[in-house]
């Protein structure tokens, strides 16, 4: 019994280890990814386009014409052509695209009656911008 209390601390840290080196292999991979424009997200959330790559930095474009030097650490992720396209742009992924086309034709449905400011129709005026009537 007490053979097994004595393991178990020593499998928890072999475990903790084992995680932290496969994380360490996965970052290094996505470093070595990286080219130029290609859409990244920063550890900070900052989203922007790899103009170029070089050893221990990253020159990224957060805006057009803006380009600003950053560690390839600070990258968090390299994004999909569409999924960055959809963060950037709003544009909805391909697969979004067909429920949104659905959900526009209910909403032009919705708004065929027209809208009425009013809550009852004394003394509150109209929804055409006229005052209201006095008492």
């Amino acid at each position: 019994m007490n053979f097994i209390i004595l393991l178990l601390p020593l499998l928890a840290i072999f475990l903790l280890f084992r995680s932290q080196k496969k994380r360490q292999s996965q970052m290094q991979s996505m470093q070595q990814a990286l080219e130029p424009g290609a859409g990244v997200r920063t550890i900070g959330g900052l989203y922007a386009l790899v103009k170029s790559v070089n050893e221990e930095t990253v020159e990224l474009e957060i805006a057009p014409g803006v380009v600003t030097h950053f560690t390839k650490g600070a990258v968090a992720a390299v994004l999909d052509p569409l999924e960055y396209d959809a963060i950037i742009n709003g544009r909805p992924a391909e697969d979004e695209l067909a429920d949104s086309v659905e959900d526009a034709a209910d909403e032009d449905d919705a708004q065929d009656k027209p809208l009425s400011l009013d809550k009852d129709k004394s003394g509150s005026g109209s929804a055409d911008g006229e005052a209201p009537e006095s008492k």
